[in-house]
């Protein structure tokens, strides 16, 4: 499975990109995950359900199943928070797993940046960033190791992707 990131400050626009990016990924045959780092506390299970009853008397995990889709829900319960790579070991298989979140790790990572949000860029602090997606590209300056791409362009971005991850010759089918 190979990582990319997405980065960027809350209101720039990442989770819209991501809808865009992922059906054109998954209509080329990629399998495709997204890994979500939430930095506040989060609850997915709703007061008074089984599961979270299963949760509030002690359960280390509940696994919520159906049909359609499952679920499991892991209480940390005072222990580290696991790293990326133990996270990314609990998903299926897949080509690609976009991270959202986890600007420190040391993997690939697309800044997604708008100058209207009033907040500076990500860039100069994160090593990993290999490009910058703004929706002001050109009154943008990079450095030239950084690729400039326009947000407003997502099959750009997607041929970026699969081209700085060298996943094969799916890039071609995007465009």
């Amino acid at each position: 499975m190979r990582l990319f990131g997405i980065a960027g400050y809350s209101g720039a626009g990442k989770t819209t990109l991501l809808e865009k990016l992922l059906p054109r990924m998954t209509r080329i045959g990629l399998r495709v995950a997204v890994l979500k780092h939430a930095h506040h506390h989060f609850d997915i299970d709703q007061p008074g359900k089984d599961s979270f009853r299963h949760r509030a008397a002690g359960a280390g995990e509940v696994l919520l199943a159906s049909s359609a889709r499952w679920v499991l829900m892991s209480e940390l319960r005072g222990a580290p928070e696991p790293t990326l790579e133990e996270y990314v070991a609990h998903l299926s298989p897949c080509d690609l797993v976009l991270v959202e979140g986890f600007k420190d790790e040391a993997i690939p990572k697309l800044e997604v940046y708008r100058p209207g949000n009033g907040k500076p860029p990500l860039w100069p602090q994160l090593q990993h960033i290999v490009a910058v997606a703004s929706d002001a590209p050109q009154s943008l300056t990079l450095p030239a190791h950084l690729t400039r791409l326009d947000l407003n362009d997502p099959d750009a971005i997607v041929g970026f992707i699969l081209g700085t991850l060298q996943l094969g010759g799916k890039t071609h089918a995007v465009l």
